[in-house]
């Protein structure tokens, strides 16, 4: 007989515990949850501290994840995007779910806490949801994109010709070179301030050693370069570089020394390229 009591208060103690519970459950559920799940008669939001011990605080979401919640999840595809509810009204067998989630501001230490609801149809897919306060809804928006970064400045080359230059074999500047050099340095101090930079490349053609002709590209292409600071072309925003025979823009047979002298003429030329702003 003292069994049969004892387990009687037991069977009690049990059906007690799950009507309070079960009262606590409907405290947080909202009425009246249309069964397309789009909307309810009233929204009941459960008070962010009655959640469960493991949720206790609020979690912070991966806001990739959340931005992934659409209509038409079932609860498990829910529940790997964004867990599972962070109160006690169920899991399975009711129409929403209720979470609070925390949001860092970037930046900062600052932390903003919302409340977050998802209602369900009667298939149990998710169909529509709520935030408290509605502002939240915002914290899911896209970062803006980055500012594009300013194009890099346009850059113009020009081609002179060595022999247009100087004398063959040599680096000193000819009246001739002088008179084309005027015109490019007139154009540079056109730019202004838009000048970015001159980049000077002298060239050979491949008659003589490998030496000599890197020596001598260097000789022309420092002339060119001292010759338009001397015109005024800032020295700061002047780089001149020999590069020898590499490079040939024609390959020329071999055959009599006047004739591939001839032949290899667009092989010795100066390359300006001149960035600027423009």
């Amino acid at each position: 007989m003292q069994g049969v009591q004892f387990m009687r208060t037991h069977v009690k103690a049990i059906i007690a515990a799950s009507m309070a519970l079960a009262l606590a459950a409907c405290g947080n559920v909202s009425h009246d949850v249309a069964k397309d799940g789009h909307n309810a008669g009233e929204l009941v939001w459960p008070a962010p501290d009655s959640v469960t011990p493991m949720h206790k605080g609020g979690t912070f979401p991966n806001l990739s994840n959340l931005r992934q919640v659409r209509s038409g999840l079932n609860k498990q595809q829910l529940s790997d995007l964004i867990g599972y509810p962070h109160f006690s009204e169920g899991v399975w067998g009711v129409r929403e779910w209720n979470y609070v989630f925390n949001f860092r501001k970037p930046g900062s230490d600052e932390v903003t806490v919302c409340q977050y609801k998802v209602l369900f149809d009667d298939n149990k897919l998710a169909r529509s949801f709520y935030w408290k306060p509605e502002s939240c809804a915002a914290l899911l928006a896209e970062p803006a994109p980055a500012a594009p970064t300013a194009a890099p400045a346009p850059s113009k080359s020009r081609v002179l010709s060595a022999d247009a230059l100087f004398a063959f074999d040599k680096a000193t500047l000819t009246p001739a070179g002088h008179r084309a050099l005027d015109d490019l340095a007139a154009e540079l101090h056109d730019q202004g301030d838009k000048l970015h930079s001159v980049r000077i490349a002298g060239y050979t053609d491949r008659l003589g050693g490998e030496a000599y002709n890197q020596k001598l590209s260097q000789r022309r292409a420092d002339a060119v370069m001292n010759y338009l600071v001397e015109q005024g072309v800032p020295a700061g925003r002047i780089h001149a570089e020999g590069h020898g025979a590499s490079d040939p823009v024609k390959d020329c047979p071999d055959g009599p020394r006047t004739q591939l002298i001839a032949c290899l003429a667009p092989n010795r030329r100066v390359e300006v390229k001149i960035d600027s702003g423009d």
